[in-house]
């Protein structure tokens, strides 16, 4: 095969290649076998009838087209591989010529992707990261548990900010109750901010027994479209106030939070250790991240093909719908939740999709130019590490993944963490 590619843009171009009279054969044979079941000849049983005399009432031509699709993908991938480019959109098929007793000369319309040339990747200096976790910080963690911990105490004072207030409401559009607007003995943290702007703030120094008009104007962008941008009037009868009692920070309220400690100052030594973990596993991220930003930055990618955006940002509308779903949210009730639409969502992810594009084509750049290859050894525990990620059985992950795709996901990692182990946190 001799194929010729002839650049019409900066990422698009013609592959010319042609289909020998072997590979024509055989292509012919598979579509006469997929054909003659269903003819029905005078003098021949159903299906049986010869290639001779097949070609004699119909010819041969009839044929071509179904052995061209029985051919052309083999023939594509081929000349794919002698031109030595890299397509990321399926090809737009023409043929040029299918001559009896000559090669067939093909056409094929190709997006492939853009050329990198690529900067510093290694030895980045990227900003230091805080790995210290202080006795303040684990302090605060504590205090935080204290609140969550606290009991609510009915109180005789009025309420202030912080407070849990028991109220019956029910909000007026001038001289009409609205939908929704309505409720009986609701429990409102006051400083919370679930209810409306504005309507928390206004029971502050309210008590028990006490009634009172809440004005507010609802959102432009409130969900309720015939309530946005409009003011209304709650009338509101408070009948209780609660305050927290914080528990005593002592070793009871250590073995109510953590039942595998004995003493408050166990539980502080256990959130040290657990903070500077955590700590350093984002200081890491941190540095990769940063890293990583640095090496596409100082890349330049030459026009990225529209496809492979698109193509991105479709990737990543499907992976968040999956994730929904996996939690029991379909798409179609995700939209209505939200009050959106496909159309949003798709603008939503379009942002980021010209980066994340980028990124994957320097990070394969550099595996490229770095020679990284993936071994045997290497397959086998990227199967086994997702097998038990995915809890799936080897064999299924070995289906749905050819060997193509995990070593490329292999050199994609050998790639960054080349990026990251070699970056130096400025001092």
């Amino acid at each position: 095969m001799t194929a010729k590619w002839e650049k019409t843009a900066t990422n698009e171009g013609v592959l010319t290649f042609s289909v020998k009279q072997e590979d024509i054969q055989k292509g012919l044979t598979i579509a006469f076998d997929k054909v003659k079941k269903n003819l029905n000849v005078p003098g021949f049983r159903k299906g049986k009838v010869s290639r001779s005399v097949f070609n004699r009432m119909y010819g041969e031509e009839a044929l071509y087209e179904d052995a061209l699709n029985a051919v052309l993908p083999a023939n594509y991938d081929a000349a794919v591989a002698e031109a030595g480019i890299d397509p990321v959109s399926r090809p737009e098929i023409d043929v040029e010529s299918m001559n009896k007793g000559e090669d067939w000369v093909i056409t094929a319309k190709v997006t492939v992707k853009p050329e990198v040339k690529l900067g510093e990747y290694k030895n980045l200096t990227v900003e230091k990261q805080d790995r210290e976790v202080t006795e303040a910080d684990v302090d605060a963690r504590i205090a935080d548990l204290q609140k969550q911990h606290a009991e609510l105490i009915v109180k005789e004072d009025a309420a202030i900010d912080g407070d849990t207030v028991v109220i019956d409401f029910e909000g007026f559009v001038g001289e009409e109750a609205f939908e929704g607007g309505k409720g009986e003995n609701y429990s409102l943290e006051l400083g919370s901010g679930s209810f409306i702007p504005g309507f928390e703030e206004q029971l502050v120094g309210k008590a028990a027994g006490e009634s009172t008009d809440v004005t507010v104007t609802f959102p432009e962008n409130y969900q309720a479209e015939d309530l946005a941008g409009k003011e209304a009037i709650f009338k509101v009868t408070v009948h209780e106030v609660k305050g927290k009692e914080l528990p005593e920070l002592d070793d009871e309220f250590a073995k109510d939070v953590d039942d595998s400690v004995e003493t408050l100052a166990e539980l502080k030594e256990k959130f040290l250790a657990e903070m500077k973990t955590s700590k350093e596993a984002a200081a890491k991220d941190a540095v990769e991240e940063a890293a990583i930003r640095l090496a596409v930055e100082g890349a330049e990618v030459l026009e990225l093909p529209h496809v492979m955006v698109h193509d991105e940002v479709h990737r990543a509308m499907d992976e968040f719908l999956n994730n929904m779903q996996r939690q029991g949210i379909q798409p179609e009730m995700y939209y209505q939740l939200t009050n959106s639409t496909e159309a949003d969502l798709h603008k939503q992810f379009e942002g980021e999709a010209d980066t994340r594009v980028k990124t994957n084509l320097v990070i394969e750049a550099i595996a490229k130019a770095e020679g990284f290859e993936a071994t045997a050894e290497e397959i086998e525990a990227e199967i086994k590490e997702l097998a038990e990620g995915y809890n799936m059985p080897e064999a299924q992950v070995r289906r749905v993944l050819s060997e193509d795709m995990l070593k490329h996901d292999i050199t994609m990692k050998k790639a960054v963490e080349l990026i990251t182990s070699t970056a130096v946190e400025a001092e």
